[in-house]
């Protein structure tokens, strides 16, 4: 490679300074692959982050020193990512950030994260329905789809509402206060699946709260400032709340090849399947983690 002593490289210099052809420059840039910025109009790659991102295509995504995932909430993922990230110290970045199915695949295909959590539907069709969801995203053929768990997916209610799962239909009364999702989180496509299913539209509920995740919305019926959200039986028994089920779906992590065989991610996997994750899903309750671990798409 030629030196540049640039701080930023134009589309010309990094083509030069790659060996690659500016063609696959614009390639890497519509993919979002490479780290970029447009400047009145050109774009520009500053010259370190290139290093960095070379750098870890060169090994392979085996650096061990961090761990970003995102997209779906779960306490259990929650809990197991705390005590890792406990355990790890300053040895190495484990985090993990809630934003909701949708936002974390943009924010995987953007390479801002490393993995994502996804849940979208019920079990029976996850087998469809996720790997649906991420070949809408350029760089679907180099990801994969590892099984966390299954989980028991439902309304959270306020304790004080008796109501049985046949009366389900009485909650979208006016007199019932709802915290309803975010465009794009898994919690809100089955919110939108089950008022269809009752042929209510999404402006006839009493909407109060507008949660950014299933833990908020459990907080704001605890707060008694709304009575019925949509979320995960785990979450309700953390909050004391009620819950009627509606079944269980699959909650998956899509993640870059590379990153599956990460140090920090197998790591992660050997926690998820250890007894002591099994006692904390008992805990929460709602969860069945047979299957943990194991490759669901991805092996072509």
């Amino acid at each position: 490679m030629s030196q540049h002593s640039d701080v930023f490289m134009s589309v010309k210099q990094v083509a030069e300074y790659l060996h690659l052809n500016e063609k696959k420059i614009y390639a890497l840039v519509n993919e979002g692959g490479i780290p970029a910025t447009k400047v009145t109009g050109k774009w520009m790659f500053p010259r370190e982050l290139v290093d960095r991102w070379m750098l870890d295509s060169t090994h392979g995504g085996l650096l061990t020193d961090r761990l970003v995932i995102s997209g779906g909430g779960d306490p259990l993922l929650y809990r197991l990512i705390q005590d890792f990230a406990r355990q790890t110290g300053a040895h190495a970045l484990i985090s993990y950030t809630p934003t909701g199915t949708r936002l974390g695949l943009d924010l995987l295909q953007a390479n801002r994260v490393d993995a994502c959590g996804v849940h979208w539907g019920p079990d029976s069709e996850s087998h469809l329905r996720h790997p649906a969801l991420l070949s809408q995203y350029s760089q679907h053929h180099q990801w994969v789809l590892i099984r966390a768990f299954r989980r028991e997916q439902g309304l959270m209610i306020s304790p004080e509402i008796n109501i049985k799962s046949s009366d389900v239909d009485l909650l979208f009364h006016n007199r019932y206060r709802w915290a309803t999702r975010q465009t794009g989180s898994g919690s809100q496509r089955f919110l939108l699946e089950l008022l269809s299913h009752y042929s209510i539209s999404k402006d006839e509920l009493n909407n109060q709260v507008s949660a950014l995740s299933a833990r908020e919305a459990a907080a704001a019926i605890a707060m008694k400032q709304c009575d019925v959200a949509p979320g995960a039986r785990a979450i309700a028994k953390e909050y004391g709340l009620g819950f009627i089920t509606f079944g269980w779906e699959s909650f998956d992590i899509a993640l870059p090849r590379n990153i599956w065989f990460r140090r920090l991610f197998q790591d992660l996997i050997t926690r998820l399947k250890s007894q002591p994750c099994q006692s904390m899903a008992e805990r929460l309750t709602g969860y069945n983690l047979e299957g943990a671990g194991d490759l669901v798409w991805g092996d072509d």
